[in-house]
């Protein structure tokens, strides 16, 4: 009886085609690290025989500017990394809301092209053809000077309800905070995990019995049941803080300032027509028996699109979808040009002062290479998890 033969060894000789790819690789690394430190040195020096200083000690030392749009509290005293967290934030602000608001208005748009009423087609096309030719930086300063031009002052505001509009923004009543609030974040957080378990179980078993259970409202209605559930528990808060008119602007409640809104409303509809005909074409992409499959098991034309055509078409939509969100989170930069104070509008700033240029721009490009990388890394790991697995 022959016994089963050992796997061969590796070879370390230059004669093995992967030890020289490994050789190959390994040489491209140092090069690139050579290059980088030799820049990195090359600059400095430079920088102090012109007698231009360096470094980012300049982080901690006291800003000594305000910044009229932020989440926390911020003043003048405080130092230059808090501003640079301030900027932070902001921009994540436009950027995770934009994504959110393009992926829903640019499927709508992308479905809307396939619809049989002819106005809503024509409405949907209409849309792209426009809105993707206009440059988004003509897009951010047309809605800005809508904001800015055509709203009323902050002392005649137009006035729905609770809610303020006018140049000074869009101004709404926001919770007091208590302890109730807390207890209902906790509920929303069990609800999505709960929203999720649901999710899995109904697909399984739509697999297993062809019964397709609701895959939105009932999630939706989880997360919302255990949100109040918890709010119930902690004491029902009900206080509100309420905007009122003061005599030069509006005051209380919470506040979106024009700058916000312009380039979140300019981001969304522009990348929205990309993604848009991302999905147009995903569908496409779908073999025409399988919707024919779908009408003859006697699935309506939204249960067609909802549970045959477009879950196989993200194998195809999700790639290209991903670059659109990674340009609307770096065309956020263009917020500088109305005066939205992202992170760019912070590093601009830090540079007039301390002259660090070098420093703020990388700081710059890490916010940027992160968010970015960060982006990259959940997709790639949804089109894995997407993706139609073949027996």
């Amino acid at each position: 009886m022959s016994t089963p033969s050992s796997p061969p060894k590796k070879s370390w000789s230059w004669r093995s085609q992967a030890f020289r790819g490994l050789m190959y690789q390994a040489i491209a690394i140092v090069v690139v690290l050579a290059t980088v430190l030799y820049l990195a040195h090359n600059t400095t020096t430079n920088m102090k025989l012109r007698g231009i200083q360096s470094g980012f000690d300049f982080l901690s030392n006291p800003a000594g500017f305000d910044i009229g749009e932020s989440l926390f509290a911020f003043d003048s005293g405080e130092s230059y990394w808090r501003a640079y967290l301030v900027g932070f934030v902001n921009t994540l602000r436009v950027a995770v809301v934009g994504i959110i608001l393009t992926t829903i208005l640019g499927t709508l748009i992308g479905v809307g092209r396939f619809s049989r009423n002819a106005l809503v087609r024509g409405i949907c096309a209409a849309y792209v053809e426009f809105f993707r030719n206009i440059p988004v930086l003509l897009q951010l300063l047309m809605w800005y000077l809508m904001f800015t031009e055509v709203l009323p002052a902050s002392n005649e505001p137009w006035v729905l309800g609770p809610f303020f509009l006018s140049k000074g923004g869009i101004n709404f009543p926001i919770p007091q905070w208590a302890h109730g609030h807390v207890w209902g974040a906790w509920g929303l957080l069990l609800g999505v995990a709960a929203a999720w378990a649901y999710r899995v179980y109904a697909q399984k078993s739509f697999e297993q019995t062809g019964k397709a259970k609701s895959m939105v409202l009932a999630p939706i209605g989880i997360v919302l049941a255990t949100g109040v559930l918890g709010w119930l528990l902690g004491g029902a808060p009900t206080a509100l803080n309420m905007p009122i008119q003061g005599d030069f602007a509006i005051e209380n409640g919470g506040a979106l300032t024009p700058e916000y809104l312009s380039v979140l409303l300019g981001l969304t509809i522009y990348t929205a027509a990309f993604v848009s005909e991302v999905v147009r074409g995903g569908i496409q992409s779908v073999a025409l028996g399988q919707s024919e499959a779908a009408a003859a098991l006697g699935l309506s034309r939204g249960q067609t699109m909802r549970l045959v055509m477009l879950p196989q078409a993200l194998r195809v939509i999700i790639p290209p979808v991903t670059n659109q969100y990674l340009n609307l989170t770096k065309n956020s930069s263009l917020a500088v040009a109305i005066g939205y104070p992202d992170v760019v509008s912070i590093a601009n700033t830090a540079i007039n002062q301390t002259g660090r240029a070098v420093e703020c721009i990388a700081i710059i490009m890490l916010v940027y290479l992160s968010t970015s990388l960060f982006t990259s890394i959940t997709m790639n790991w949804y089109n894995t998890r997407s993706a139609i697995k073949e027996r």
